[in-house]
């Protein structure tokens, strides 16, 4: 392995070292507050400092949604900070400062200022790196700051904001159910925890009982609620969508994300910006910002690169869904690709439910090639991914690596179309492998 060669590899590696970067044991402790709580104070509470919050929430969609508020808010002319997870090439675009990634040197000194107050207390990797985050967005002028959610929400990292001006919850389904509980109706409970008193809460698609959940919470904090199909809704319409709110009655370009779920995240995303006291979005700026977000292996097709060039004559995609919802997504993405045949190669962690996540695939995929994750602390086995996959009717075979798999996917045709899924980790070493 490569020895760190910058200030901030030395520092990341440090704190790697001294603090766990995942949450090793499920127990009264794991999900707290009071680790994060306790180093804020001793930063000044940086949080209280942050400009107008959009705090969001959900199992899928939610990094889609916070990309499109992104780039409508840029689009109207607005600074915008922007904390999401995980990266998957750069380390630095979990943190974005008013449009910017955050600067390698500022990074480094912000997480060494950190670990200094922290001096030496329990701490987890994400809770520093959210203390930085926090005291970056409370030093650098922006107009509005984004923040997503990391896993949950009501004892997230992130649930220390007092006040957002507007929350939001994407759609919720099974994930993570060893720190969020066995249902959705229990996960969407701890999703609600970032639902306040007072502060409009956006509601992408939901589950009847999920819906339930988050509707009995916000009645019990106080929370005005803004629900897909009820207060709000977004549709297609001719070759553009359709956007109506409580306010606002729109018609729109399709956003630059591809696939008919990515209508319904920008409807979230625009429903946000009709909640949030404050903000002045044009129709014009809407559309441009639709037009050019920005949001890496969300169905990103892949044009160019070495991996791109072992395949001649196809398709490449690349998607970091990993869970039964996002198989879902993928599949109805399938039904529009019936023009050639379709091969899947898969990578995926051995914390998520790999047939649950290929069932909806298995109809559409001529084959699947699979790849054991490289570099990756938990990756599921490339032969446990193949056996899966076989268990839902799939033809499926293990490669050795990414570029092995491609090997045997092309030898079997001239051309087709290749998509590359299972996990965000391993979106992130294909986009590498790829340049």
């Amino acid at each position: 392995m490569n020895e760190p060669d910058t200030a901030l590899d030395r520092v990341l590696a440090q704190l790697g070292g001294l603090h766990p970067k995942r949450i090793d044991t499920v127990n009264s402790r794991t999900l707290s507050l009071e680790r994060i709580e306790r180093l804020l104070d001793e930063l000044g509470r940086p949080q209280d400092r942050l400009p107008p919050v959009i705090h969001v929430a959900g199992t899928n969609g939610k990094g889609s949604t916070v990309a499109t508020l992104r780039a409508c808010l840029e689009a109207a002319g607005y600074r915008v900070h922007a904390y999401t997870s995980p990266h998957l090439v750069h380390f630095n675009e979990r943190i974005r400062l008013a449009g910017k990634l955050i600067e390698d040197d500022f990074l480094a000194s912000l997480l060494g200022d950190c670990e200094r107050a922290n001096a030496g207390g329990e701490i987890t990797f994400f809770e520093v790196l959210t203390a930085a985050a926090f005291m970056a967005f409370s030093l650098v002028p922006a107009d509005f700051a984004l923040l997503e959610v990391g896993l949950g929400g009501r004892l997230d990292t992130t649930n220390v904001v007092r006040r957002p001006a507007v929350t939001a919850i994407t759609p919720v389904s099974l994930d993570h159910q060893a720190f969020l509980g066995p249902t959705v109706a229990a996960i969407a409970g701890e999703k609600a925890g970032i639902l306040k008193p007072g502060v409009p809460a956006v509601i992408g698609p939901q589950t009847d009982d999920g819906e339930a959940v988050i509707e009995t919470r916000a009645a019990a904090v106080g929370a005005p609620l803004f629900r897909w199909h009820h207060e709000w809704r977004c549709e297609p319409q001719g070759d553009g969508m359709r956007y109506e709110g409580q306010r606002w009655r729109l018609d729109l370009p399709l956003p630059s994300l591809p696939g008919a779920h990515q209508i319904v995240n920008s409807g979230t995303a625009i429903a946000c910006l009709e909640s949030l006291p404050g903000a002045i979005v044009s129709p014009a700026a809407l559309a441009a910002g639709l037009r050019r977000i920005e949001w890496l292996a969300r169905l990103q097709r892949l044009t160019r690169g070495p991996l791109v060039d072992m395949m001649p004559g196809w398709e490449l995609w690349l998607d970091g869904g990993h869970n039964p919802s996002a198989g879902e997504v993928l599949a109805a993405a399938a039904t529009g690709w019936r023009d050639r045949p379709l091969h899947l190669v898969v990578g995926m962690l051995n914390t998520k439910d790999s047939t649950g996540f290929l069932a909806p695939l298995a109809r559409y995929a001529e084959s699947l090639q699979a790849v054991t994750i490289p570099d990756e602390e938990n990756p599921l086995s490339a032969a446990a991914i193949a056996a899966a996959a076989r268990s839902v009717g799939i033809d499926a075979s293990a490669a050795a690596s990414i570029e092995a798999a491609l090997s045997a996917i092309a030898a079997r045709a001239k051309n087709g179309r290749v998509l590359i899924c299972g996990s965000l980790h391993f979106a992130g070493v294909v986009l590498r492998e790829n340049g």
